[in-house]
């Protein structure tokens, strides 16, 4: 197992692996409660049951998407990147596709089904592999930063640090409030152990802060530790029904403007994630990275089995960048994660003490941690520095990490245009560049 993962190669164990991997689950796990909450539709009242998923099956469907996604990452690609259904594409699954367009959910798998099998498609074909390749390593530095923008908003508003207000957007949260200061003490307690430079500070911290938060009563102690596994049986397979069942549903725009969307998120979303965690893991050669096909083969399978299964796309988690931080390098700690995901079904009482308090400070730590790349961008050159500012700024701003890369990569090619540095332009770049445009007119 050593040998074939590489821990002498790379400087790591079996003790930092296993915390690597404990650390990303416990940063993910919160899927297993939102996820099933997001997709039955739970907080929209007065709906056709027809319109909700069984939040049981969807339960079951998450958890074990999440281990298969994992399991193809470590022992295929070896990167230490746990996958589970996307928050974020759940949320369009759920609100956009089957609320807002009407679509039955059953169809919408199907449209999962479909953008997982063309992303098979194109990863089997190297054709997604050239299109990372092709990203100048200017705009990948870009990406890792912004990204890191992002989860570090993401941990603020989780905190409730950061909140809405109707006339700034955002504003300075209440400090004073119980799960509020939690997360402030998780935050102090992990800055101290990374500067005091301890192995797996991210896990400890959260570790410690759940016991806290036990003690003073702001995270309820489970009153059972192992529950029986739900049935899976109202949402597997369902996205086959509209193929053998309703096939004219395939058949319009509608539908298709659903898969792209799937397609387009996925695709730039995993990207963005490959390059900033391999970068952050010190896994990238000659701004290139290394097993890229293999890497986004198992994405592509992991959707596809995740809409077999019955939930929404199944994508890479930017949250692994926790695990890598607290020192995972290799796929053993993504096996880790695939592990506790299966183990998840009969200790599920146990994952509701990981409250986004907890998970707070290690996304805000990982997030110094990844803007560290900005040191590396070209500033004094404007051609590189506006699509690289445009990248990462626009990420934590529009919420969406597909957004800020498309609006970057908009930018790129115009200011390289006009700079006379054509020549060092990738053709996949213009292509890109044409297609991003399309997006925010047809779909956006």
């Amino acid at each position: 197992m050593k040998k074939y993962f590489e821990f002498d190669k790379l400087g790591t164990s079996y003790r930092r692996e296993i915390i690597g991997g404990l650390t990303t689950f416990l940063a993910m796990a919160y899927i297993l409660a939102v996820n099933p909450l997001t997709l039955s539709l739970d907080a929209v009242p007065d709906l056709p049951e027809a319109m909700r998923m069984d939040k049981g099956a969807v339960f079951v469907a998450t958890a074990v998407s999440a281990a298969i996604g994992s399991l193809f990452m470590g022992l295929i690609a070896k990167y230490p990147i746990g996958l589970a259904p996307g928050i974020g594409l759940s949320a369009f699954f759920a609100f956009s596709v089957v609320l807002g367009h009407r679509i039955p959910w059953e169809t919408a798998l199907t449209g999962v089904l479909f953008s997982g099998i063309i992303f098979i498609i194109l990863s089997l074909t190297g054709l997604r592999e050239m299109i990372i390749n092709a990203i100048p390593a200017q705009l990948k530095l870009a990406v890792g930063a912004g990204i890191g923008l992002f989860i570090t908003f993401l941990g603020f508003q989780n905190a409730n640090i950061i909140v809405a207000d109707p006339n700034t957007l955002v504003t300075l949260g209440s400090l004073s409030s119980g799960p509020t200061l939690l997360a402030i003490f998780g935050l102090v307690v992990t800055v101290i152990m990374m500067v005091r430079k301890i192995n797996g500070a991210i896990f400890y911290g959260m570790i410690l802060t759940t016991v806290l938060g036990m003690i003073v009563h702001l995270i309820e102690v489970p009153n059972k530790i192992v529950d029986k596994v739900p049935s899976m049986e109202p949402t597997f397979g369902a996205a086959f029904e509209a193929i053998f069942n309703n096939p004219a549903s395939l058949m319009t725009s509608q539908f298709w403007v659903v898969v792209i969307t799937f397609l387009f998120v996925d695709f730039f979303d995993t990207a963005g994630t490959l390059v900033a965690v391999a970068n952050q893991a010190g896994l990238m050669k000659n701004d290139r990275l290394p097993r890229a096909g293999r890497a986004l083969l198992s994405d592509s399978m992991a959707t596809v089995t995740g809409a077999i299964l019955g939930t929404s796309t199944t994508t890479s988690y930017i949250e692994s960048s926790a695990g890598v931080a607290a020192g995972a390098k290799t796929g053993f700690s993504s096996i880790v994660i695939g592990v506790l995901f299966l183990l998840s079904l009969f200790f599920s009482p146990l994952l509701f003490v990981i409250t986004p308090e907890v998970t707070a400070p290690a996304l805000i730590i990982v997030g110094v941690l990844m803007v560290s790349t900005l040191s590396n961008i070209e500033w004094s050159k404007f051609e590189i520095a506006v699509p690289a500012f445009f990248t990462i700024i626009t990420m934590p701003l529009t919420y969406s990490i597909a957004t800020g890369i498309a609006i970057g990569f908009i930018f790129y090619p115009i200011t390289m245009i006009v700079s006379g540095r054509r020549k060092e332009i990738h053709p996949i770049m213009y292509g890109l560049f044409i297609i991003f445009i399309l997006y925010f007119i047809f779909i956006k």
